[in-house]
């Protein structure tokens, strides 16, 4: 009997020791946007935090880290502490911090999950702006001395920046005829459209939904080959001549080292999460193109992403490795 009891003492010991790794995550999960409150990524990732948070059963907090160009919370994820307890959302321009000087910060600083959404860029004006069609935008930036006309979306040689840049390539003007104003994202960019600071917002109609639908901002193209479900009365850039498709891409990251047990659980409620209808839905309504990559399937992409990208950064003469 005694035999007995210590055997069970000594399992039951042992279960309480292993119960926390078991338990993970016993407490709430923090997933850091890089971008401010009220932009793409943030929606994306706000719906994603929602899905995820019944998938764990436990509170997802979202925190904005802006700066720097995304440099700040992009850092603050790869620097977290690798305990799984800290998530968060990679865009495009942790692709690029190296080639423009910026910093050693690349896509292999972070532990990349897969992408989680996509969205298409836009050519987004101000309500009353004069340039009524695309073609009137492309006139104006050949017309008028370089610099004359703004644009903005996020910091210098970010995605945004690109999208715009290769456009213009495309329709045979300089890439920086239209200069670019950095922001900390599209939210801001657009309070600045509205309010006349800048001509033009190059990211996506889908962040300017609000404005959109206030009659506030109109977008004029989208950098697609095929009109969008969510805006038909809007033109591709296919329509309109121009061999230049260009979508962001937000993804899922954690800092480098979290333990391969914790890992696990995240990536594979991450993978449900992507499942969910109400996930899939909420995306869908804003015009987001809800994604989960295979392993292989995002490096490969991510690569041939960045390799494009510096193309363009060259061109506007920006790059510095």
């Amino acid at each position: 009997m005694k035999s007995f009891r210590r055997t069970a003492l000594a399992v039951a010991a042992l279960a309480f020791a292993a119960g926390p790794a078991f338990a993970f995550p016993d407490r709430p999960v923090q997933l850091i946007v890089p971008w401010a409150a009220g932009g793409g990524m943030d929606s994306v990732m706000r719906i994603f935090a929602n899905g995820l948070e019944a998938e764990l059963k436990q509170p997802v907090n979202v925190v904005n880290r802006t700066g720097g160009g995304g440099i700040t919370g992009h850092s603050a994820i790869a620097n977290a502490a690798p305990d799984g307890y800290t998530i968060g959302g990679a865009s495009p321009e942790i692709s690029f911090f190296k080639s423009l000087g910026l910093g050693e910060l690349t896509p292999d600083s972070i532990d990349m999950f897969s992408r989680v959404s996509v969205i298409p860029a836009g050519v987004t004006v101000k309500a009353d702006s004069p340039y009524k069609t695309f073609a009137d935008y492309l006139k104006a930036a050949k017309d008028n001395p370089k610099g004359t006309m703004m644009a903005s979306g996020t910091g210098v040689g970010g995605s945004w920046h690109i999208a715009s840049g290769g456009l213009l390539k495309a329709a045979g003007i300089a890439p920086d005829a239209v200069r670019w104003v950095p922001s900390n994202g599209g939210a801001p960019a657009l309070q600045d459209l509205v309010a006349g600071g800048i001509t033009v917002f190059t990211g996506s109609p889908i962040e300017a939904k609000g404005m959109l639908d206030a009659g506030r901002v109109r977008t004029i193209l989208l950098m697609t080959n095929e009109r969008h479900p969510n805006f038909p009365d809007v033109p591709s850039a296919k329509e309109a001549g121009l061999d230049w498709v260009y979508e962001n891409w937000f993804a899922l990251s954690a800092p480098k080292g979290v333990p391969a047990d914790r890992r696990k659980i995240l990536f594979d409620a991450a993978e449900r999460t992507m499942k969910r209808e109400d996930v899939r839905k909420g995306m869908a309504d804003r015009g987001i193109t809800p994604i989960w990559d295979k392993p292989e399937e995002f490096a490969a992409y991510v690569k041939a992403f960045t390799e494009r990208g510096n193309g363009v950064l060259k061109d506007l003469g920006l790059t510095k490795n």
